[in-house]
């Protein structure tokens, strides 16, 4: 299936800004079934680009500065990926990040007494440990509903799990901390998804990849309730959102901002 994405972020300051800097995360992965048709183009209105790198996660970053008294700030981004399911397996590790480091929990992804009296309601009557993370996952949209509003990019999986409801952000790092929590590693994606329902979204999307002996990472969308397929494109991972968050920064003043996301993904 090929994918067509059309991605605005768009930063409104409420007084000019006499410098930022943004670190954006939004290429696609290049990778066995995901692969750029169209050259990736991200166009930036009211900054500068300033360097392309790729980091220790293997996510293409983009730095971009803002400086001279700018009031908005534009970054598009355009291209098409063509994409071949495998049902959710990606499958042996590669990269320069050890397996083992995705064992290490972060503040925002610590098992404390919430996630841990998750784990063991689950019980151990599972044919195999996959078996078991679907349950997991199950588990977690049962206990935690999708609800927008109650939450936001500082939330804990131990907060979220106290709470009423979460996104697929708290989702995500339950989920994650349950995992390394029964001695899996586990790692965060940020990505695109193409709804059935809709063109227009108004947010990227985030799930969590786990890792299994003689099968390697298998992808869980955990608001969903099923595996990643060919409807989803795989653009930065890390240890958790603050390592994959499609575009995090600074900026110096007193200036507030207001955020506005245009996005399309449509075959």
């Amino acid at each position: 299936m090929r994918l067509a994405v059309e991605h605005t972020t768009h930063y409104h300051y409420d007084a000019p800004v006499s410098y930022a800097l943004q670190q954006v995360k939004l290429t696609p992965k290049d990778r066995p079934g995901q692969q750029l048709v169209t050259d990736w183009v991200i166009e930036v209105e009211g900054g500068e680009r300033q360097l392309h790198y790729t980091d220790h996660h293997g996510n293409g970053v983009d730095l971009i500065a803002v400086s001279g008294g700018a009031s908005e700030l534009v970054i598009r981004c355009r291209g098409e990926v063509e994409l071949v399911t495998f049902d959710g397996v990606i499958g042996a590790h590669r990269g320069a990040m050890p397996l083992w480091t995705f064992l290490r929990p972060t503040p925002l992804t610590r098992a404390g007494r919430g996630v841990r009296a998750l784990t063991a309601a689950l019980g151990r009557d599972f044919a195999s440990d996959i078996e078991r993370a679907h349950a997991l996952s199950a588990l977690i949209i049962d206990r935690l509903p999708y609800r927008i509003g109650m939450t936001d990019a500082e939330t804990t999986a131990e907060q979220a799990m106290a709470g009423e409801g979460g996104v697929c952000q708290d989702h995500t790092h339950i989920f994650i901390a349950a995992m390394r929590h029964l001695g899996h590693p586990a790692r965060y994606v940020s990505g695109y998804l193409m709804m059935n329902d809709r063109t227009q979204q108004d947010a990227t999307h985030a799930w969590a990849e786990a890792h299994f002996e003689h099968i390697g990472w298998i992808g869980f969308d955990v608001s969903n309730g099923h595996s990643p397929d060919q409807r989803y494109i795989r653009v930065a991972t890390g240890l958790d959102y603050r390592d994959a968050a499609p575009v995090r920064g600074m900026r110096y003043g007193a200036a507030q901002e207001n955020l506005v996301v245009q996005l399309q993904v449509q075959q």
